[in-house]
């Protein structure tokens, strides 16, 4: 499974590296990885309904989606693509919401 979105978004290559370069940002960490060290907390910790993975899938999917699908993907990118993928593939969340999401966030930033 390699949904358009995904790939988009890697085609795209709008890393952390090539953002600050560009806009001239100094911090090494971008600002939204603290947000997906929180959503994956969250998930490691979920009781719901969801086929959420769990602490050890999430991380073996990560580890072995960051090694295949997005190994030219640097990290801390790797991670979020890798998540989304999974998220997407377990049902979590439809690639429409996703899209949907992207474009919200999107709009923000070009506001």
């Amino acid at each position: 499974m390699n949904p358009d979105t995904l790939r988009q978004i890697v085609e795209r290559n709008q890393v952390w590296p090539v953002m600050t370069a560009k806009y001239g940002v100094e911090n090494p960490v971008p600002p939204w990885k603290t947000s997906l060290d929180g959503l994956c907390d969250a998930l490691d910790h979920a009781a719901c309904d969801a086929d959420v993975p769990s602490f050890k899938e999430r991380r073996d999917e990560e580890d072995e989606l960051c090694a295949t699908v997005y190994s030219e993907v640097p990290y801390p990118e790797s991670q979020l693509v890798a998540l989304a993928h999974s998220l997407l593939a377990r049902g979590v969340i439809t690639e429409d919401e996703l899209q949907q999401r992207l474009s919200v966030v999107r709009a923000r930033l070009e506001s």
